[in-house]
């Protein structure tokens, strides 16, 4: 029962939507099980440029089923207009699903989002305000609406006066905003239970089916690992797991369908928001960096902070996930550097540790101590033969493998599909 986890290993903005195109010529189903739109994966391919913010990677080869799992929330006025952007562009949606217990980003949540990251002021975290969090926060207080509701409207213009009045007042009287209308909420629901309906479905149960006959199933992460709500830089973190314990609890998937688990590192580490970031580089090399390999959000358009590779952070990533392979991407940013340093153990405090804390007050004192590595002048730009790798190139892969105790399975060397080096097989390829 091969499920291969394909899990961003950093702080997101890993290349995870290119890896998951280049590996769904082989998979039956693309399950994305976490995260809402507050995720955008960059697909380049000979279809066109495509940025999915809630539809799998996946979508671009005709045979492969894309799974929008229960872990996700969805907000289905961008959903739909997706849908609308990927149908223009000559792609089918039929093989599309959405998992009827997926619960919905309403428009009170996004609201509710903007208000308190507003409030926050200087302690603000960082959040896209597409009201991600609030929506997570309703399906823990159970009081969230699921996709299979939009099928069953009667029942749900019973249950939304009483959500909305409630929202309101928390809305006006605590936030100062302006209220929601509920006239227009039961347009919006009665129009998206028309036009979403045939791509509801029980989506755990295809997910399993496709297991139990053996077919290759990816299991797509949103967010980055160390953005994991419990394992993450808390507070500085997603509002779902990130991690590969999301891919189990976020599309009904048992420990025992797991073919294997791939970690998605870049060669050198970002983050977009708030938080501790032991590498970041606050300099000419940092704004080298971030230009040449425009680093600015998907979702957000702000521009990443970025920094060399972290591999504390990427032994811990690589542990909690249990990774049996690493995928580097962006190492053709590296091109052309005379030297390249790694992170390879913290000094907090006048105490050196290889542990990374998740106690984001320790990691916001950690200094980084860096091993110094030769670059190479040779471009790996393009290249899809390991032998054509320059020298350099070579030795920095195989020093991340030494460090994270992980063997690399892919190297991507441009954004285009066909910009891959693979170094042994994932799921066949």
């Amino acid at each position: 029962m091969p499920a291969y986890g394909v899990i961003g290993a950093q702080w997101g903005d890993e290349g995870k939507g290119k890896i998951i195109d280049f590996l769904a010529a082989d998979a039956s189903i693309v399950a994305r099980y976490s995260g809402g739109n507050n995720a955008g994966h960059t697909v380049i391919n000979h279809l066109g440029t495509f940025k999915f913010h809630l539809v799998p990677s996946g979508i671009c080869w005709p045979h492969t089923v894309n799974v929008i799992g229960n872990g996700v929330v969805i907000d289905p006025d961008v959903l739909l207009g997706e849908i609308t952007d990927i149908k223009s562009k000559g792609l089918d949606t039929s093989r599309l699903v959405i998992s009827d217990r997926a619960h919905l980003i309403m428009p009170y949540h996004v609201a509710l989002d903007r208000l308190e990251e507003k409030r926050r002021g200087s302690s603000a975290i960082g959040t896209t305000g597409r009201g991600v969090g609030p929506a997570y926060l309703d399906k823990v207080g159970r009081s969230g609406l699921r996709a299979g509701e939009l099928l069953n409207p009667e029942d749900l213009m019973l249950r939304l006066p009483d959500i909305v009045k409630f929202k309101n007042e928390l809305i006006t009287k605590i936030y100062g905003g302006e209220p929601v209308a509920i006239d227009s909420l039961y347009e919006k629901t009665t129009r998206w239970a028309s036009e979403l309906a045939p791509y509801i479905k029980p989506a755990e149960d295809m997910v399993f089916d496709a297991l139990s006959a053996h077919e290759n199933v990816i299991l797509e992460g949103a967010q980055g690992s160390l953005l994991d709500l419990d394992h993450g830089t808390y507070p500085y973190v997603t509002s779902s797991n990130a991690t590969v314990g999301g891919a189990l609890t976020g599309l009904g998937v048992g420990p025992r369908g797991f073919g294997g688990v791939a970690g998605v590192f870049k060669a050198y580490c970002s983050r977009v928001g708030s938080g501790p970031f032991p590498t970041e580089l606050l300099d000419k090399t940092g704004d080298h960096i971030r230009t040449t390999a425009h680093e600015f959000g998907t979702t957000t358009g702000r521009p990443r902070r970025v920094g060399w590779f972290d591999a504390v952070a990427g032994r811990y990533s690589a542990r909690v996930n249990g990774m049996d392979s690493m995928i580097i991407t962006r190492l053709d940013i590296l091109d052309g550097f005379d030297k390249i340093k790694v992170c390879t153990a913290y000094e907090i405090d006048g105490r050196r540790t290889d542990k990374f804390p998740v106690d984001t007050v320790r990691l916001g004192r950690a200094r980084p101590v860096y091993e110094e590595l030769k670059g190479w002048q040779g471009t790996t730009s393009g290249l899809t033969n390991p032998r054509q790798l320059p020298t350099g190139a070579k030795d920095y892969v195989k020093r991340l493998e030494v460090l994270l105790g992980v063997p690399t399975s892919i190297i991507s060397t441009g954004p285009s599909r066909e910009e891959t080096v693979v170094m042994r097989p994932i799921m066949g390829r």
